[in-house]
């Protein structure tokens, strides 16, 4: 059949059960808010907490894993063919996701695509259809591809007026004498459509208010999924939904403290660190980069998850997971074994994760480390503070230059001590120069690289907490000092929201959640369970509203 053809089948069935378009898409089956003014649902036990959700749509990432779990392995990933997410540092920050010609376009190209494959690939129609068709037109087969793919896709049971709709593939079929063109035609129609694309959240409005609903099973089922997975929830969590084991905190907490014991949150819980301390990517030999991620991710893994110890043990660790060549490149003494192994760091000033390459390659500038752009990331990262960006016309790519004999750094860097910035750089330089003697590659170093006569001090302040030399006491003070802990619970709680700029209500939120876990050492666990089962994440309230 021509593509035309195929693609004038695909609209019609895709919109055909959507009452908006993609940037507005709202369920048939379960309507808008408005349209079920008489459902009420109790209200929260502490209403004030209930956080503004947004309509959020998949990221790349995201629709990669989904895509997998629905079909298995797809040979070309999104990156590059759907629009690339806005770090804010987090990827999935819903005031971000624009609606664009170029999404469209990408999600179409990718469900054809996606659909072909299914088609042509036996393993993958056993693993999607689950029925084997006994006739071109067989119906019966068609309906549960629908019903089985759609569930999973949409994350809730859809309508039977839905299933329906896809029934009219078959005239497809018919012509063809290939139930799998239908097949075709209905993977791609469910693959584009915006309830794929888009995690929908209506709920039920709550008694007396007009602004807050709360979340059903499904719905709730989603948002843990994608919070402590990364991809769609599964037929088991879907399952828990429906059958209301979600509709209490209770329900909740169980439900993510048994997801937490599974590998996939393992890979998220790493994922959330990269985004968040902008080690995602680095600007390293592949070699080298592969062999730093897989340090940090064991570290994050044996503190986490194997031993359970206090989640700020990740920048007291004494020891790190490398192999002997990224042993000696960091200057520790190897094992001399065949694979990676615990190495100690001993007397050498590192400890934890700021040691490692991954977090030290922040704040690269021009084959060297910046020590403003390292302060400015530890401030803005690590303390959640808000630096101003640069005025207009300043080139932050450009180290200052050597003048007369002021050739090494810190003399160099002096000119910010003076004009209308000095203000921003008295917060971000004396950070980023007790990071100097690690350079950009995570290897220790005396002397600057292109002036070897200009040794370096080491040392450096955060000047309303106190003095600190190299990653090691750096931590030890952004622990101390209680800067850390808060900081890392705000950032968790973007990640789970989907949100950077937090108002009024998140910031009770935040309050209230650092009295129930703490402001010292915390289990991440504990972190994970009190933001799931809290008003804020079992509650929406409409972004309109004030």
């Amino acid at each position: 059949m021509e593509r035309i053809g195929i693609t004038a089948v695909v609209v019609g069935l895709s919109l055909a059960g959507c009452n908006g378009v993609i940037g507005d898409p709202h369920t048939e089956g379960a309507g808008t808010p408005e349209d079920r003014p008489y459902e009420t649902a109790a209200p929260p036990a502490r209403e004030e907490l209930v956080a503004v959700s947004g309509l959020r749509r998949l990221s790349t990432h995201e629709y990669d894993a989904t895509i997998r779990d629905l079909l298995g392995e797809i040979a070309r990933p999104s990156g590059g063919v759907l629009p690339e997410d806005v770090r804010t540092p987090f990827d999935n920050d819903y005031t971000t996701q624009l609606m664009s010609q170029a999404l469209v376009e990408g999600a179409e190209s990718l469900a054809f695509e996606a659909a072909r494959m299914v088609a042509a690939d036996p393993a993958m129609r056993a693993r999607v259809a689950g029925c084997e068709p006994a006739a071109p037109d067989d119906a019966v087969c068609l309906r549960e591809l629908a019903s089985e793919l759609g569930r999973r896709a949409f994350r809730r049971p859809l309508e039977p007026a839905e299933i329906e709709r896809y029934l009219g593939a078959l005239e497809v079929a018919e012509t063809t004498g290939d139930f799998w063109t239908a097949a075709e035609i209905v993977v791609a129609a469910i693959l584009q459509d915006p309830r794929f694309l888009y995690r929908v959240e209506l709920g039920t409005r709550v008694r007396g208010s007009d602004e807050v609903y709360a979340l059903d099973g499904y719905e709730i089922a989603t948002r843990l999924s994608y919070f402590l997975w990364g991809t769609t929830p599964d037929d088991r969590l879907l399952d828990l939904g429906g059958a209301g084991a979600l509709d209490t905190a209770a329900g909740v907490r169980e439900a993510a403290a048994s997801m937490l014991e599974d590998e996939r949150a393992r890979v998220q819980i790493d994922r959330f660190h990269a985004l968040w301390l902008g080690y995602e990517t680095l600007p390293h030999d592949p070699t080298l980069a592969v062999g730093m991620r897989d340090e940090t991710r064991a570290l994050i893994d044996r503190v986490v998850f194997d031993d359970r110890r206090p989640w700020q043990d990740l920048f007291r660790a004494e020891e790190t997971f490398v192999d002997d060549g990224l042993a000696e490149h960091y200057g520790l003494v190897p094992r001399g074994e065949s694979g990676p192994a615990w190495v100690a760091y001993g007397d050498t000033g590192r400890r934890g994760l700021l040691s490692h390459g991954t977090f030290l390659a922040l704040g690269a500038k021009a084959g060297d480390t910046s020590p403003t752009q390292r302060g400015r990331e530890i401030r803005v990262r690590l303390m959640c503070q808000a630096i101003p960006d640069p005025p207009p016309g300043v080139d932050t790519d450009v180290p200052p230059p050597a003048v007369g004999e002021a050739v090494c750094k810190p003399d160099r860097f002096a000119v910010h001590n003076t004009g209308g910035c000095v203000g921003c750089h008295q917060l971000m330089d004396p950070v980023g120069f007790g990071l100097e003697r690690f350079d950009q590659l995570g290897r220790y170093r005396t002397v600057e690289p292109d002036y070897r006569e200009c040794e370096i001090a080491g040392t450096g302040e955060i000047v309303e907490q106190g003095a600190f030399s190299g990653p090691g006491e750096l931590a030890e003070l952004l622990i101390e000092s209680g800067t850390l802990t808060p900081c890392a619970e705000r950032q968790l709680y973007r990640f789970a929201m989907g949100r950077h700029e937090l108002d009024a209500t998140d910031d009770r939120f935040l309050a209230q959640l650092a009295t129930e876990v703490g402001t010292g050492d915390i289990l991440l666990q504990d972190l994970v369970l009190s933001i799931v089962t809290s008003e804020a994440f079992r509650y929406r309230r409409d972004p309109g509203a004030p």
